[in-house]
């Protein structure tokens, strides 16, 4: 527990002649009165409290908890009478008293790290969702560089705030290394693909998503599949990059070196330039490419458009994510489809698991979907291909 908790339960010790209080109405009063530093007549004034709730429905102010708090053992009529008279009076119960009660603060912790990227902040959204629907509380640290001082920091602000627990989202291993190098003293649920052992992960399949894309395009025809990855350090662009091995692999064909991005637009569309200066209209005989993401895709598809270069008469195209504006790209992109806000329920599901004390064995992993659209089609004979 934490000095202020502690520090409220002394002065409301000394102020009730050393009575154990066990309900959430006695404490929220007290705390009322304690930590809030007000007079508790002014304060029932302001706002209806859980005594209010109990005069209103007729009942004990210990029943309003129970119903609070949806423990069982109360008859239908008398919580819906309780929760009738919470709607009139517009009654919010206090996330303080019911912490020292219940020993929980319903406040999951989440660091996010890296630039704001599609994935990662649908990956928070989501969470946070599920979590509002779970009835949790989620305090953020965010963080552009996941250096270690900042890892620290950043858990050391959550742990002032009597978090249950904490939630990375980090594209980045040196993040998650940082935080396993903490002693938490709280469980660490991290989203991340690759599958590290000695903390409670959550994930899309990465790997079997870049596998589905890399088949399509060999379904198709393709023979020269070029990769264009997300960054080295990025779990999820290895995950992807050794999906698209795979596959090449299992079809007997070669993987040439991937290139190399940092996620960005830009940097597909300065890939695309170098692809066009080396290679010309051919590309270096590739007629397709696997993008590490939708941004990288629609980088590729400008540089390659200022060139004469077609999507997909000339060279076929393939991304990830499935942002938003994915379908209204000229032409429409293929993609894998992630799904962020299933993510979102596996990681509060997976949560609420862990602090029961019954986490899964098995490490949700939430399939990645094909979206097949205008951008990906049949190769055409090049003049590259003809001399084959």
């Amino acid at each position: 527990m934490c000095p202020a908790w502690a520090g409220i339960i002394e002065r409301v010790s000394e102020d009730h002649g050393h009575r154990a209080l066990e309900s959430t109405g006695e404490i929220e009063w007290w705390v009322s009165a304690v930590a809030g530093e007000t007079n508790p007549e002014e304060s029932r004034a302001r706002t209806a409290n859980i005594f209010d709730v109990a005069r209103l429905a007729g009942v004990s102010h210990q029943t309003v908890s129970r119903v609070v708090n949806n423990i069982p053992n109360v008859r239908p009529a008398t919580r819906e009478r309780v929760e009738d008279a919470i709607r009139q009076l517009r009654y919010r119960p206090s996330t303080a008293a019911r912490a020292l009660v219940t020993k929980r603060s319903r406040t999951i912790g989440l660091i996010t790290t890296g630039r704001p990227d599609f994935g990662p902040s649908s990956t928070a959204l989501g969470f946070n969702d599920a979590a509002r629907q779970a009835r949790y509380t989620v305090s953020i640290a965010s963080m552009v560089e996941a250096d270690p001082g900042s890892i620290r920091s950043s858990v050391e602000l959550l742990l002032g705030q009597n978090v249950e627990a904490i939630v990375l989202i980090a594209g980045h291993r040196s993040a998650l290394e940082a935080m396993q190098a903490i002693d938490l003293g709280v469980p660490l649920l991290a989203v991340e693909s690759s599958g590290r052992s000695g903390f409670h992960s959550v994930s899309i399949d990465q790997y079997g998503g870049a596998r589905a894309a890399t088949d399509h395009l060999v379904q198709l025809g393709h023979r020269n599949i070029l990769h264009v990855a997300g960054p080295e350090d990025s779990m999820d662009a290895s995950e992807r990059v050794r999906g698209w091995r795979a596959s090449l692999s299992s079809h007997g064909l070669v993987a040439r070196e991937p290139q190399v991005s940092d996620w960005s637009p830009r940097s597909g569309y300065l890939i695309g330039q170098q692809l066009v200066a080396e290679g010309g209209a051919e590309l270096m005989d590739c007629t397709a490419i696997f993008a590490g993401n939708d941004q990288l895709a629609l980088g590729l598809m400008h540089a390659f458009a200022e060139h004469g270069i077609r999507v997909p008469e000339d060279i076929s195209i393939i991304g990830f994510d499935d942002i938003p504006e994915a379908e209204h790209f000229t032409p429409p992109l293929s993609t894998v489809r992630q799904d962020f806000a299933a993510l979102g329920r596996d990681i509060m599901a997976t949560l609420v698991e862990i602090l029961r004390d019954s986490a899964p064995v098995i490490t949700p992993h939430t399939a990645a979907t094909l979206i097949l659209r205008g951008s990906t089609a049949v190769p055409r004979m090049t003049s590259a291909a003809a001399r084959r």
